[in-house]
């Protein structure tokens, strides 16, 4: 039932947003060279990242909790692939503290030899639920921004973690610094 309204609610309530877009250039040649990647960005911000990258291929990890559930359905419809999991693709998910670092999405990276790309989304007039992360949902015509940080990759090792987690929670800040 949850997901018979909340998907076409999102739908509706997304496509009324008005999205301008910084530094997407740091993704797309990303993209277009076809090299793997990872978005890292708070879990507050997850819902307008969902619409802007709709249908593009993109997986994400999804936590096993209900609240994970919910998300499942309106990524799915969004064109997203889940899976299941523990780590989540947000550092600070999936169940906080808001806007704590943990190592999980940096060490698969790292593991994995993807680039990391530090992505944020703000909105000028936005509901904030009263859960752990804020979660943010943009109101009807909202402006929503959407930064792209500087992509970097995690050297190999416990100093190579070490130098991506430090480098992550810089790039995390600088995009979250920029407001609508």
């Amino acid at each position: 039932m949850a997901r018979a309204v909340t998907v076409p609610t999102v739908r509706v309530l997304a496509s009324s947003w008005r999205i301008t877009v910084a530094h997407e250039e740091r993704w797309r040649v990303l993209r277009e060279a076809k090299r793997p990647h990872v978005f890292l960005l708070w879990h507050e911000a997850l819902l307008p990242l969902l619409w802007q990258h709709r249908n593009q291929g993109v997986a994400i990890v999804v936590s096993e909790a209900r609240d994970g559930q919910y998300l499942s359905d309106v990524a799915t419809s969004l064109g997203y692939r889940t899976v299941r999991g523990s780590v989540a693709f947000a550092p600070d998910g999936p169940r906080g503290p808001r806007r704590e670092l943990k190592p999980g999405v940096v060490a698969a990276a790292q593991r994995g030899g993807g680039v990391i790309v530090p992505i944020h989304a703000e909105a000028d007039r936005a509901w904030r639920l009263h859960s752990w992360d804020r979660f943010m949902i943009p109101k009807p015509r909202a402006r929503v921004r959407i930064t792209y940080g500087r992509p970097f990759e995690v050297a190999e090792g416990e100093a190579g973690l070490a130098e991506g987690l430090a480098r992550a929670a810089e790039g995390l800040d600088e995009v979250s610094r920029t407001g609508p």
